[in-house]
């Protein structure tokens, strides 16, 4: 999930800075530090064309077909979710190769689905960042389906797939 804050709204000064700095991480050659978790998301602006980069959490990855979901807990008001819908063809970093991939945007019962498998992964972790989020959580799949349904998801699929 991306970095949260407590009411819902991007993180700006200090905070920002706190959760920018796993890209600086990734420039310098040492992303493999973050672990399997996270990936860097290169991207483009969608005003200004330019080179984007974001450090986000990957809520699930299929060996299998290689696509990465990964979701924004600001919906649409994150940039890069907003540059994502713009410009969907996009590259990732998962560790130190780039991958060519497209973003697809996931509907609201796939999005209620991934939040209630990540739930089931990761517990302590999906209960305090929907909290960070804003989101009452009760701990019921229903619950976690519900707030699932409020966030962005993406499907991050290799090109050619």
């Amino acid at each position: 999930m991306s970095a949260p804050s407590s009411k819902g709204i991007p993180p700006k000064g200090l905070l920002r800075w706190f959760f920018r700095f796993p890209v600086w991480l990734y420039r310098l050659g040492l992303g493999g530090l973050m672990g399997k978790r996270f990936l860097l998301l290169n991207h483009l602006g969608r005003k200004t064309g330019k080179v984007r980069q974001a450090v986000l959490e990957v809520v699930r990855y299929d060996e299998q077909t290689g696509v990465y979901i990964v979701v924004s807990g600001y919906g649409e008001r994150s940039q890069w979710a907003k540059n994502l819908l713009a410009h969907p063809d996009v590259t990732i970093q998962p560790g130190k190769s780039a991958i060519a991939v497209k973003a697809e945007p996931l509907s609201q019962q796939q999005s209620g689905d991934e939040m209630v498998r990540y739930a089931h992964k990761y517990p302590h972790a999906a209960r305090s960042l929907s909290k960070l989020m804003g989101f009452a959580v009760d701990g019921s799949d229903n619950g976690y389906r519900k707030i699932g349904e409020r966030l962005l998801f993406f499907a991050l699929v290799p090109a050619g797939s």
